[in-house]
């Protein structure tokens, strides 16, 4: 079969459910193809072809996920983050290179003036109030000339995003045709996805993590997915009702709050009957998977992704299969080995080190970043790998656990703290509800260890009462220095939390 998203969706019978979404009849696959053809047809008339970079800022719903399906046929499509502010959007148009900009028919946010400053074509995007689930048009204020007609091929860009650029200007990572479909299929096998499952989608479509292992993956199984408008713990057993799903994808902190609701919401659980849960993006603290389990009474299979790999490198197998707490599974997809963190060469099962990955879902490369790709990538045995920054090391069985990424190992005086060992630790108190560990600047030790609290409903700890917790389960030099208790913790735009600025944000570094 053609590596290619036009190929991916072309087999499946015409009349079976594609696209879904609240109070709209489904689009199936004929209707998602027809308008994959209107679409192509539209950018060409408006001079843009299959190297042109379009980006789109829309909201989470159903034509946020058809746009991507139809554009990525015929373009190369650059999802970026509606909450973006002007200067966010100037960055990106120009870092891009982007050729047009699609934006709801009503939208008059600062993207536009962005998209003037650089020339970029405004392409308007209405949904079609009277048809199915992610049906739109496409209209612009005039034609930007000729352009390249001929369809995408494997080895052309599909999709185009940035690295989360924590501590450094943000990385470009293309994704090409046959990386994208790649990865849909080794998320599909993973799961045993077929044409009979339903993914309800929460997860926000300018992310990896949505745009492969709920839309592509479930569109290369010929199964639905129904497109929530975003992610919102007071609406999700509603949506879980309303769309019936047969398993939903999320990251960590959105499991964490829909636990929150869910002993209220017993009856909408038992009336859904998930096939399975998935978890991916970041760790899922075991005993977080343990609730998850024993509250929706099915197996969760955590996953482990990354935007260079096209999302999905390794995956908890499906009962029969062990899924192991606290592991992100075994390969599924690309080759997963350990390699030292300093030199370019592979280490033995059971060494600890950094998790490197090879294969056809992998990124050739950051674009126009020779420094981060000499950086990245190295050869060894015959193959390119690439340094995912995670450090981890593989059991007897093949399951790869992780310490945390290289760059959050807290260097406590030289003692290293892996701050997802501390996190596991604490959410073992049946009080705490969420918890998050971070490095801290110390004057003396260079690095010490803080911690931010979520507390189940009705608790009372306090700062002294967790850390004399911590103190009885680990190590005197892994226990919090500081917690500070929240209401919630913050979390990036995707929902993962980003423990290299926590310090920051909550006023501790200068502590």
């Amino acid at each position: 079969m053609t590596r290619t998203i036009a190929a991916l969706i072309a087999r499946h019978e015409s009349g079976r459910p594609a696209i879904g979404a609240p109070d709209r009849g489904w689009m199936t696959y004929g209707a998602l193809r027809r308008l994959s053809a209107d679409v192509a047809a539209s950018l060409r008339s408006l001079g843009i072809g299959r190297a042109d970079r379009v980006a789109i800022v829309l909201p989470n719903g159903p034509e946020m996920a058809t746009a991507f399906v139809c554009i990525a046929q015929c373009a190369t499509t650059a999802p970026l983050n509606p909450a973006y502010r002007r200067e966010e959007y100037e960055f990106y148009l120009e870092d891009l290179r982007a050729r047009a900009l699609v934006v709801a028919a009503d939208y008059d946010g600062p993207a536009l003036a962005a998209a003037d400053r650089f020339g970029v074509a405004v392409l308007r995007l209405t949904p079609e109030p009277t048809g199915p689930a992610g049906a739109f048009t496409l209209t612009a204020e005039a034609s930007a000339g000729a352009c390249d007609a001929a369809a995408p091929g494997e080895d052309d860009v599909a999709l185009i995003l940035h690295t989360s650029g924590t501590t450094s200007r943000p990385k470009i990572v293309p994704l090409l045709q046959s990386n994208v479909v790649m990865s849909a299929n080794n998320v599909k096998d993973a799961l045993a996805l077929t044409p009979d499952d339903r993914c309800l989608n929460v997860m926000p479509l300018f992310h990896i993590h949505g745009l492969i292992a709920a839309v592509s993956a479930s569109l290369a199984a010929g199964g639905q997915v129904w497109c929530a408008p975003g992610f919102n713990a007071l609406r999700f057993f509603a949506q879980l009702d309303d769309a019936r799903p047969s398993w939903f994808t999320a990251v960590p902190t959105m499991h964490q709050a829909i636990l929150t609701r869910a002993e209220r919401n017993r009856e909408v659980i038992d009336r859904a009957g998930l096939r399975f849960l998935r978890s991916s993006s970041s760790s899922l603290p075991a005993p977080v998977m343990a609730r998850l389990v024993e509250t929706f009474r099915a197996p969760v299979i955590e996953a482990y992704g990354m935007t260079e790999a096209a999302h999905q490198m390794c995956c908890n197998p499906l009962p029969p299969g062990v899924q192991k707490p606290g592991s992100v599974g075994i390969a599924a997809g690309p080759d997963v080995r350990i390699a030292d963190e300093d030199r370019d060469e592979l280490l033995a099962t059971g060494e600890t080190g950094e998790v490197v990955i090879s294969g056809p879902n992998v990124t050739p490369g950051y674009e126009g970043n020779p420094k981060a790709n000499a950086e990245a990538f190295f050869d060894a045995e015959g193959k390119r790998w690439f340094r995912t920054g995670d450090q981890g090391a593989f059991d007897a069985d093949g399951y790869l656990s992780l310490t945390g990424r290289l760059k959050e190992i807290i260097n406590r005086g030289g003692e290293k703290i892996s701050p997802l060992e501390v996190d596991a630790v604490l959410l073992g108190h049946p009080e705490i509800a969420q918890i998050v560990c971070f490095a801290v600047p110390h004057p003396k030790l260079g690095e010490d260890i803080a911690a931010a609290a979520v507390l189940r409903e009705g608790s009372v700890l306090g700062e002294s009462d967790i850390r004399a917790y911590a103190a009885e389960h680990l190590a005197d030099y892994k226990v919090p220095r500081r917690v500070v208790i929240l209401d919630e913790i913050p979390k990036g735009a995707t929902g993962k939390i980003q423990r290299i600025s926590m310090a920051e944000k909550l006023g501790l570094a200068g502590a």
